[in-house]
């Protein structure tokens, strides 16, 4: 049974019986401190060894300049880690090292040279760990052969990343390896380039890398960006588990700053074994998932198979001025001596967006080995400039929201009477309109003649669900100006309908809902709020809010 309350009549407040302790990190604190906001600690090395299942670490503003003698422990006499997080949270109570709010903590690597050795800032092996609101650049490569160092190097299970910036750095952003259900949600990570190592063009060096092996189910990247690395914005080659990449950009990778060509350039690389023997390629193969993303000007291609041995899942992706932009290409068996540049099979690509690419729109796409449904590519459609409301990529890069999540942009959006708005198909996904836009972005114009401002009025609300994430119960809570039928339904992350929870007439008012998960796997869901209203003078106006269930 649902409970709806009026917040004019009615407030709640939680308290939690169990208590937990705030650890304070400063750039000014002394790890001889007790830790507390008025004797902070220097490290977050420090701050692991008083902290427990359930405990917030506090990191305050400002800029934290390592030294080389900080460096914590050497892994498998190789990497060297400034910071190294092997103590574990718990399901329900994970260890956070956040940002202290309203505040920037700064981690600056550069002085961290150690010879002969692949240095990491923050070395991830715990699980159950939360971070957020990290900013992490500077690291360095000393090693002139084959190495690669990395900014965040993540083994654990159950972690989430979450608003880190990672960059300019002379290695990779974050590279995750072996374990699952992970989140990386809300993360920037560009300009990050090995110009030391072997030809100096950094092909080892991606925005993120993600190798789960074959039990590590569950990552997930959600609302990240990667520009302007030296080689991939995101690699997934030789992943043993299906990795899910949803809502993510990925632009002008390959290239320096200047867009001098560098390493491979491809936005995502969804898999592929190439050379490896059958004995090194997971059976079955993973089918992973790149939904609503958008591949811009990547030297190579936008959205990469790979010599992926098996096929993907391509839901309503936006590529534009990459070099290919689909590129589904595979090898003709596992065997390891077979050609490696053969026409993909078993993908399923629908509601995808092509445009303005530099060689081809696709390649290595057979019609009668793969499902492709209303794409741009294979439905005929004259598309130019006058189809989009915006070309200026320079919006790619605009700041992000307060809450973390990516900017709102015109970029790509359909403009008003282009052949692109409901020419997609119902694959399950929220839409506004008779059918689903072609591409990563849904327009929600009126089918009147008005201007976009009119679209949905500003006190039509739905609130970002809270607690987020959660596990298992969150509150939704929503705002009507004026009687209408409120329909609000939760999707999972393949657009199949999990469950309604209202669908009835609403006076003016602010509402709350409670959703409860638990019956649901981890994951990322969709609430979606359609408002039906005479005085709207349409009736599919609706606001889509992503909700992430962590158990």
């Amino acid at each position: 049974m649902i409970r709806l309350i009026t917040y004019t009549f009615i407030s709640f407040i939680l308290l939690n019986a169990a208590i937990f302790a705030q650890i304070y990190v400063a750039p000014n604190g002394n790890d001889s401190n007790t830790g507390t906001i008025d004797q902070p600690l220097a490290t977050l090395q420090k701050a692991q060894g008083l902290a427990s299942a359930g405990d917030t670490v506090f990191i305050r503003g400002g800029t934290y300049n390592f030294r080389q003698d900080q460096i914590s422990r050497v892994v498998s006499n190789l990497f060297a880690c400034v910071t190294y997080l092997d103590k574990s949270g718990t399901e329900g109570h994970t260890i956070k090292y956040w940002a202290y709010p309203g505040e920037k903590p700064i981690f600056n690597f550069s002085a961290v040279k150690p010879a002969n050795e692949r240095v990491v800032g923050i070395y991830v092996i715990g699980s159950f760990i939360h971070l957020r609101g990290l900013e992490l650049t500077g690291i360095q490569t000393t090693i002139i052969t084959h190495t690669e160092s990395y900014a965040i190097y993540s083994r654990g299970s159950h972690n989430i990343f979450e608003n880190l910036s990672l960059h300019d750095n002379v290695g990779t952003g974050l590279r995750h390896y072996y374990g699952g259900n992970n989140l990386f949600l809300n993360c920037d990570s560009y300009r990050n380039w090995d110009n030391v190592s072997e030809n100096k063009l950094g092909g080892n060096n991606d925005g993120f890398g993600c190798h789960p092996n074959s039990s590590g189910t569950g990552n997930i990247f959600k609302g990240c960006r990667a520009w302007f690395n030296s080689d991939d914005g995101y690699d997934i080659i030789r992943s043993g588990a299906a990795v899910i990449f949803d809502s993510c950009w990925s632009f002008y990778n390959g290239y320096s700053t200047s867009f001098e060509s560098l390493g491979d350039g491809n936005g995502f690389k969804a898999g592929g074994y190439a050379y490896d023997p059958a004995s090194k390629i997971p059976n079955p193969v993973p089918k992973n998932t790149i939904e609503f993303c958008i591949a811009v000007r990547n030297k190579a291609n936008g959205f990469d198979s790979n010599h992926h041995l098996n096929g993907n899942y391509w839901y309503n992706n936006t590529a534009y001025e990459n070099n290919i932009n689909f590129n589904m290409v595979n090898r003709e068996s596992l065997q390891a001596d077979s050609s490696i540049w053969e026409n993909g099979y078993n993908h399923i690509l629908e509601n995808n967006l092509s445009y303005k690419a530099g060689s081809s729109d696709t390649a290595y796409i057979d019609t009668s080995k793969n499902i492709l449904s209303h794409n741009s590519f294979n439905l005929g459609l004259n598309i130019s400039d006058k189809d989009f409301v915006s070309l200026d990529e320079s919006e790619l890069m605009a700041p992000r929201k307060a809450d973390g999540s990516l900017p709102d942009i015109n970029f790509m959006l359909p403009a008003p009477g282009s052949s692109l708005i409901d020419a997609g198909v119902n694959i399950g996904f929220a839409f506004s309109g008779k059918a689903p836009d072609i591409g990563a972005l849904e327009t929600n114009y009126p089918t009147v003649v008005k201007s976009l401002k009119n679209i949905l009025p500003n006190n039509f609300v739905l609130y970002q669900n809270y607690p987020n994430p959660f596990n298992p119960i969150t509150n939704i809570i929503f705002k009507v100006p004026y009687t209408s039928n409120i329909k609000i339904t939760i999707y999972n992350s393949l657009g199949e309908k999990i469950h309604t929870l209202i669908d009835e007439l609403k006076n003016s008012g602010t509402y709350k809902i409670q959703f409860d998960g638990s019956y649901l796997p981890s994951g990322v869901y969709f609430c979606r709020m359609a408002i039906h209203s005479n005085k709207l003078n349409v009736t599919n106006n609706s606001i889509v809010k992503p909700m992430l269930l962590l158990k």
